[in-house]
């Protein structure tokens, strides 16, 4: 969704994950947010290992319907949209 890149070297990320419904945002982000802050951690050190900077990232989770049936979120990904 969003990247910066500070003077220091580093570079923040903001991310969205996007799921169906509200009812599913529980599952992403773990009891007491445990989950997604695994993956935000994961993340990072990946990030920091391929770009060679500290990285500093926020993960929100948002529900949006029907978001795997448009085209242009796909294409946003770099992916091609099924058929």
């Amino acid at each position: 969704q969003n990247w910066e890149n500070f003077d220091n070297g580093s570079v923040k990320i903001d991310q969205v994950i996007y799921v169906e419904r509200d009812s599913q945002k529980g599952i992403v982000l773990g009891k007491g947010g445990r989950t997604i802050k695994e993956i935000g951690q994961h993340v990072r050190l990946e990030l920091q290992d391929i770009l060679g900077c500290p990285v500093h990232i926020k993960i929100f989770v948002k529900a949006q319907s029907n978001w795997a049936e448009r085209s242009e979120n796909y294409s946003l990904m770099g992916l091609n949209f099924p058929v």
